[in-house]
């Protein structure tokens, strides 16, 4: 397995990869969505803001998770009040149940923790469920709402 920390050169796959992933969430993934998409990660992923966790297979990407930084109020829980969000959890179908989930997952937990975040959100599909869950991720007490304007 290639696990590697993704660069700009791996924009379009990390682009592509979220695609697979709203295809597998059943979203429609029509729409001008990919370049901005691919704007923010150039701009993200070089301001530090973002990383990006890749794994090759015979030289292609086929898997990829992305991890983001932001800065929330300070809590008695996290007193420094910086948060992570993990998004774009995706894996070439051919390439599934390999492992390449766990080990970006991995990856980004540990960057989490050399950032010194201390609180990561993410939103689980029943598939990846299983590997959040076995890094101690839980249901939350206080459900996050959502609006859609």
């Amino acid at each position: 397995m290639g696990l590697r920390r993704a660069t700009s050169g791996d924009i379009d796959d990390l682009v592509r990869l979220r695609g697979v992933m709203f295809d597998a969430m059943g979203v429609d993934t029509g729409g001008d969505w990919r370049a901005p998409c691919a704007d923010v990660l150039r701009r993200c992923l070089a301001d530090g803001t973002m990383a990006a966790y890749v794994v090759e297979e015979d030289g292609a990407v086929v898997a990829c998770g992305v991890g983001m930084l932001a800065q929330r109020l300070p809590s008695p829980r996290n007193p420094s009040g910086r948060y992570g969000y993990v998004q774009s959890m995706a894996t070439d179908e051919h390439a599934r149940r390999r492992g390449h989930a766990h080990a970006i997952f991995a990856a980004l937990m540990d960057w989490f923790g050399d950032e010194g975040v201390v609180s990561v959100g993410l939103h689980a599909t029943d598939a990846g469920a299983r590997v959040y869950r076995s890094f101690g991720f839980s249901d939350p007490r206080n459900p996050e709402l959502t609006w859609h304007g």
